[in-house]
């Protein structure tokens, strides 16, 4: 059976820009089209050459070198030929294959945003088709606010449509600018116009989020015909975002109601490079990767429930809709105070340790960690110090240095110039290697004043925790008044790539904050001898 096939138009440089906070560098959009490129997207829209110095700047040169590269921007204004219109002008120019072309396809924008007439609108979409087909680019033309359009004017939002058809525009594209339509009129608005004419193959889905189902309008679109679907990296893009082209991809290639019927153009071996595409560009944004991404997320396939993990042990598809390494991603069964023993076994295996199930060590840390929990302690969200816990009740942990005393002070006072400054200090003291030490520091508050004193010197380990960094500082209050329970969950990551997040709970932010810190640093210290111990077996 001949699949048909489904192409891939990324605009994550051009409408996922738009989302707030977010302002790419040319450096930033040269490395997220290599990213697009390298996975195998069809198109990649790089923004508006000539709106801004950024994109002007990207469109200095062809950006991919698989993908066809795409410059976007209006279409020639009205009264005036396609020869003379020079942001036409600059489009046709700008380096790439293609071009899309936004038009107006819903008469009262037509009238309030352009202030044209109907028919100088449909004048300036063929004309400007033509000009970038006569320049030898592929032409494709967004269909503004179409849906809105077609319920308000349906024969004009048509008549937008076939224009560019018949102009020979390779893709129409309908856009739900506003994001408010519901799959069924996404269907519906699909099935009349392939009725008018106007072939599926030639149309294309551009979904907003406003109603979290850019996702499902997509999915509804290519069912009903088109074979174009546009989306940004992990849906990012204005107010609520775009089509999750993370979550579109795998269930278009994994999911046998759209796999045996259609295929795009990234291979098995892609996708499974897909939960690291979509973390790498989260790295690249400064933000750490959503939980609960469908596929890619952190907790995609975890389990908490005991019953569940018994069940995964047995047959991973019990709870699994698709196997995680097929997008790069892995099973993760988390231990908690709902957790049997299996959760627990499964956890210790993946971290290398095997420990049998009529272990009396096994009994002890199941009880440790259960009491720790009802205490605040969340260890499914504190991995490095689950397996620092589960090594010492195992008496597996080596003490590479122990803390006799720390101090922090918090001084708010004068400085020279005669300014309010607050100065954070702490003093730790060690024992290294049998040595006594003492460090002291200065930092950005009181927490950063003990990490910088506490790792200031770690004798013979201090170049072991060189590229030891502290990415992300999480702090909740388990209970109300000043007396409350704190948990601090600490983020580190080091060169060589790993992530690892450690947990510390007190009535006192700061003691809380230390034991995160201390376990992060010696998860640290055992990682890089697990890393030793691998590379001297291989």
């Amino acid at each position: 059976m001949t699949k048909d096939r489904i192409y891939l138009f990324d605009t994550t440089l051009r409408d996922g820009q738009q989302t707030p906070g977010i302002d790419f560098s040319v450096e930033d959009k040269i490395a997220i089209a290599k990213m697009l490129d390298d996975f195998g997207i069809d198109y990649v829209e790089g923004g508006y050459p000539g709106a801004n110095p950024t994109d002007t700047e990207f469109f200095a040169s062809k950006r991919t070198q698989n993908a066809s590269f795409v410059a976007f921007g209006m279409t020639k204004r009205a009264g005036i030929s396609a020869s003379n219109d020079p942001g036409l002008a600059g489009l046709i120019q700008a380096s790439g294959d293609a071009v899309c072309l936004v038009a107006k396809s819903w008469d009262y924008h037509v009238k309030v945003a352009l202030g044209c007439s109907n028919e100088e609108n449909l004048d300036s979409i063929s004309g400007s088709v033509q000009a970038v087909i006569e320049a030898g680019k592929e032409a494709m033309v967004d269909c503004e606010h179409f849906f809105d359009g077609y319920k308000n004017n349906r024969d004009y939002a048509l008549a937008c449509a076939r224009t560019a058809y018949e102009a020979g525009a390779r893709w129409i594209v309908l856009c739900d600018t506003n994001g408010g339509a519901q799959p069924s009129e996404i269907r519906e608005t699909i099935a009349a116009l392939i009725a008018e004419g106007i072939p599926g193959e030639r149309l294309g889905i551009h979904a907003h989020n406003d109603t979290g189902q850019a996702v499902a309008n997509s999915l509804a679109a290519v069912e009903a015909g088109v074979r174009q679907i546009q989306g940004t990296l992990n849906g990012i893009g204005e107010r609520c975002g775009n089509a999750n082209l993370v979550t579109l991809i795998p269930t278009l290639m994994l999911k046998p109601h759209f796999s045996d019927r259609f295929e795009t153009g990234i291979s098995l071996e892609k996708l499974a490079e897909l939960t690291s595409l979509s973390h790498g560009f989260d790295e690249l944004l400064n933000r750490s990767p959503a939980a609960q991404s469908p596929y890619v997320g952190a907790s995609a396939f975890a389990t908490k429930a005991g019953i569940h993990a018994s069940a995964l042990l047995k047959d991973p598809r019990t709870y699994e809709h698709v196997p995680p390494e097929s997008v790069g991603n892995f099973r993760k069964v988390m231990v908690s105070d709902q957790g049997g023993k299996s959760n627990f076994i499964n956890a210790l295996k993946r971290r290398g340790i095997e420990v049998g199930k009529s272990d009396p060590k096994l009994d002890k840390l199941i009880a440790i960690v259960k009491e720790r929990e009802a205490t605040g302690y969340a260890y499914e969200g504190a991995d490095a110090s689950f397996e620092l816990l589960a090594h010492r009740t195992l008496g597996r942990v080596p003490e590479f240095f122990s803390v006799t005393s720390f101090r922090v002070m918090v001084e708010r006072r004068f400085n020279a110039m005669g300014q309010i400054t607050t100065v954070s200090e702490a003093v730790v003291k060690l024992v290294v290697d049998g040595q006594e030490m003492m460090s002291v520091a200065e930092g950005h508050g009181p927490v950063n004043a003990l990490d910088i004193a506490l790792r200031k010197d770690l004798g013979v380990y201090q170049s072991e925790i060189a590229d030891l960094e502290l990415v992300d500082y999480k702090v909740r209050i388990l209970n109300g008044g000043t007396e409350a329970i704190t948990r601090v969950l600490i983020e580190s990551a080091d060169s060589d790539g790993g992530r690892w997040w450690t947990v510390g709970v007190s009535d006192n932010i700061i003691d809380a904050s230390f034991q995160a810190l201390m376990d992060s640093v010696v998860f640290k210290l055992m990682k890089n001898r697990d890393l030793a111990g691998r590379i001297a077996a291989e």
